[in-house]
């Protein structure tokens, strides 16, 4: 909301020294968030006056068409003559009356006006364009002109009000009294402790038999329609310059006379309200909901079809409106211009002032993508008592500046509703503070504010009509506390109670974030939306789980309308744009929820909010709430480790992907199983299936290896990019929670290798598995350090694994016997179980 201060100042005597920045300090002490205070006219310099122009001679020869002019401007050059000036402009004629700005002035932006010569003549100065003052848009984008009855010589800056001070206010979505001149005035008036003369307060004729029929079919939508008419309206007459540019400093465009004076009224009042040509109108004037499919052709000449919730206005045709948000062209005020293209100029107005429902508005506007300055209003909630005021001072308005008579019929059409009314208890803004404010502060500031309070230790508050925000006690405990300064406020640290510190499950998510951090990588959560021509780039089955999606009703972006099933596409997605900034040498990993919809779809009740949930309501909910897993996932891209003087570095592998599976493994206290698997988007011969034990079977938590080449092309990702993913909540029901101390032991290792030979298929960990079983407690660890095919020493299809394998007894020294024993039979259980043989 824009707030002139020279319009703020007719509604509070502000002492004259006051600058827009001292009601700007003064306006956010009181919680009302200026955002700017706009110079207009800064560094505007004189002479600037109006001049009538003489003759015009048109220059040929020229690129584009330019005019040398002559210009009467009195006796404000110096010397009476007429004004030599160049100009291009072409929606001016002889005897216009215009502004000009003389030699020697400076215009807004440090621009200096000289004497210069130009297109073969010497220009004087400058016709001024409303742009080139900085006024804002007139709707005719060419040289300003003024008023036949506006006096040559006189003074432009005054009588344009070039120089002025706007207040740019960012009205929170509560209040929408502010958004008008009287509500930011009242405002002010509070913050400076001076009387507010309310442009509201207006002798205004009751509601009688003679005013134009109007029929309310919807009182819950419409609860006040207020109708005036106003006949003989001058086709010639003009918005006022001081009318023009008021609603130019508020940010609107004057278009015509009767539509300025609603919107001025509207700006200066917060009513929003809405003229319509009587003689276009046809019969009673009507307020009800839309018939579905019925359309309407909207002043910006759309032709909208209308949604069974529409509130509309109509007359015995049908729609002539969508209620408090656009009018229809079907009954569109005419100006002078309309006039001369054939169109009859409007001579007699029906005016509207109405109170529509906030929520309906909202909806309306938002579902026809339609927002106005009327529903903005509306939806932030306008004062109901304020319409039949805001319908007098528009025909006051029509009156005097058109030339207008007012009928004498006045109608008004009111559900009946009993003002708002709160128990506060005089204590209350107190206790929400932590200051002691006492009763005599908190009745005088929500008297300030309107309100009408009654009673001594227990109040009752009656809310004034412009303030629907006010519900209850702890809203009005606000506007005490505002009032009297959040500045003011003393700093206090909250004191939680104890608790019981993170949870096992929270735990583990920190030491999973931790360990990952410590091993390279670098965290990047994503948004939890996917589109599903993801899960084909991704190489994923028809059939596959993870293609059915939980869609969402009001997705943020049409083009991913669903919840993920799945960390890498986000993760793969933040590879990608890294790479392409230049960073080709990525680790990023992610912990988040993924979603899986239930086989069986329920509907979630409403929970209640005046106590707590009990357990079986918040199990009730969550039985219809998606499935919502805990995943961990890497991506890895580029160089692993850099090269330098210590090494040549090398690149990221699956195995490292691999070993990030581990890593997490580890921390949740599980030993992770890893043999060759094929799942998706990984590549079938460089893929690990991630495997615990849970409950006494196996299940496979996740995958990990190298991306498949037609992943890697469909997704636009670097080369040889390899992933993991895991599902942690799974991975953490594997383990039994407990933590792990290091055990230490004083006694020696002894480590026996074995090189085994077998058939080429046969997977390491099959291998290791049948080698740990049969060394029996005494084997403390065993590592793979070696795989060597060769077909003339080994065989055709053959394979050497080679193991190193530690063993270490916790009460003694083992002999060379006992380890050797050990070695002899896991390989015996692995010749057994796998056909391993060593290796000769």
């Amino acid at each position: 909301m824009r707030v002139p201060l020279s319009w703020l100042r007719e509604y509070v005597d502000l002492p004259a020294t006051e600058t827009g920045r001292d009601v700007q300090a003064k306006l956010i002490s009181a919680g009302l968030e200026v955002e700017t205070v706009e110079q207009l006219g800064d560094g505007l310099k004189g002479p600037l006056v109006v001049g009538r122009v003489l003759t015009i001679e048109e220059l040929e020869g020229f690129k584009k068409p330019i005019r040398f002019c002559t210009v009467d401007v009195g006796s404000a050059n110096g010397t009476g003559e007429p004004q030599e000036i160049v100009c291009g402009a072409r929606n001016f004629a002889v005897g216009d009356k215009v502004v000009v700005v003389l030699p020697g002035a400076v215009l807004p932006g440090g621009f200096s006006i000289s004497a210069r010569k130009t297109y073969g003549k010497t220009s004087h100065g400058m016709i001024c364009s409303s742009d080139e003052l900085g006024m804002g848009d007139d709707g005719t984008h060419g040289i300003i002109v003024l008023p036949p009855e506006t006096e040559v010589g006189k003074d432009a800056i005054e009588l344009l009000e070039l120089v002025d001070e706007v207040l740019d206010i960012a009205v929170t979505a509560n209040r929408g009294d502010c958004l008008s001149i009287r509500g930011v005035a009242r405002e002010t008036a509070i913050a400076y402790g001076l009387p507010l003369r309310d442009p509201a307060l207006l002798d205004v004729p009751g509601p009688n038999a003679f005013g134009y029929p109007v029929q309310v079919s919807d009182p819950l939508g419409c609860d006040r329609f207020t109708a005036r008419t106003v006949t003989g309206l001058s086709p010639e007459a003009r918005s006022p310059i001081w009318l023009q540019r008021r609603l130019q400093k508020v940010g609107m465009r004057p278009i015509s006379l009767a539509v300025d004076v609603t919107n001025y009224v509207m700006m200066e009042l917060g009513q929003p309200l809405h003229a319509y040509d009587r003689s276009l109108v046809q019969g009673t004037i009507g307020v009800r909901r839309a018939a579905e499919g019925e359309k309407i052709v909207t002043l910006d000449g759309v032709e909208r079809k209308l949604h069974a919730e529409d509130l509309v206005i109509t007359d015995d045709r049908g729609p002539i409106g969508l209620a408090g948000v656009m009018g229809g062209a079907n009954t569109e005020i005419a100006d002078h211009d309309a006039a001369e293209n054939g169109a009859n100029a409007t001579t007699d107005v029906v005016i509207e002032a109405a109170h529509f429902d906030a929520v309906t508005i909202a909806r309306t506007a938002r579902r026809h993508k339609l927002s106005s300055e009327a529903s903005r209003r509306f939806e932030r909630g306008v004062d109901p008592q304020a319409a039949a005021a805001a319908a007098q001072r528009t025909v006051d308005l029509l009156v005097l500046l058109a030339g207008g008579t007012a009928e004498a019929g006045v109608t008004e059409v009111i559900a009946p509703s009993a003002p708002h009314t709160i128990t506060l208890a005089a204590n209350h803004p107190d206790k929400v503070a932590g200051v002691e404010y006492g009763r005599e502060t908190v009745v005088r500031r929500l008297q300030e504010v309107g309100c009408d309070v009654y009673g001594q230790d227990e109040l009752i508050v009656s809310v004034p009509s412009w303030r629907p925000d006010l519900f209850e006690q702890n809203d009005l405990a606000e506007e005490v506390i505002r009032l009297e300064g959040y500045e003011n406020l003393p700093s206090t640290l909250p004191k939680p109670p104890s608790g019981r510190g993170l949870t096992h499950r929270q735990r583990l998510h920190r030491r999973v974030g931790r360990v990952l951090a410590g091993a390279g990588y670098v965290e990047a959560p994503n948004y939890p939306f996917v589109g599903e021509g993801v899960f084909d780039q991704l190489g994923l089955a028809a059939d596959d789980p993870a293609r059915r999606v939980v869609k969402l009703t009001n997705p943020l972006n049409d083009e991913e309308p669903a919840l993920r099933t799945s960390l890498l596409p986000g993760l793969l997605g933040a590879l990608r744009r890294n790479d392409g900034r230049g960073a080709h040498d990525l680790a990023l990993f992610e912990t988040g929820l993924v979603f899986h919809p239930r086989e069986e779809q329920g509907v979630a009740g409403h929970l209640p909010v005046d106590r707590r949930p009990t357990d079986a309501e918040l199990a009730a909910l969550d039985a219809v709430l998606p499935e919502q897993p805990r995943h961990v996932a890497v991506v890895l891209a580029g160089a692993r480790e850099q090269a330098g003087w210590w090494g040549r570095g090398r690149p990221a592998e699956w195995a490292d992907a691999v070993e990030a599976g581990r890593t997490v493994a580890r921390e949740a206290g599980v030993e992770l199983t890893v043999r060759s698997g094929q799942y998706g988007p990984w590549h079938p011969g460089r893929c690990a299936e991630l495997v615990v034990v849970a409950d006494g079977a196996e299940r496979v938590v996740g995958h990990a290896g190298e991306l498949h080449p037609r992943v890697v092309k469909a997704l636009g990702l670097p080369a040889r990019t390899c992933a993991m993913e895991l599902d942690l909540d799974a991975v953490e029901r594997a383990g039994d929670g407990t933590p792990q101390a290091p055990h230490i032991s004083t006694f020696p290792v002894a480590t026996q290798d074995v090189a085994l030979v077998v058939d080429k298929p046969v997977p390491a960990a099959e291998v290791e598995a049948a080698l740990r079983e049969g060394a029996g407690e005494l084997l403390e660890a065993i590592r793979l350090f070696d795989v060597y095919v060769n077909d003339e020493q080994l065989g055709d299809g053959k394979k050497s694994l080679a193991y190193a394998l530690r063993f270490r007894a916790s009460d003694r020294t083992l002999t060379v016997d006992e380890a050797s024993a050990a070695r002899d039979a896991a390989v015996a259980l692995a010749g057994e179980r796998t056909g391993a043989v060593l290796r000769g």
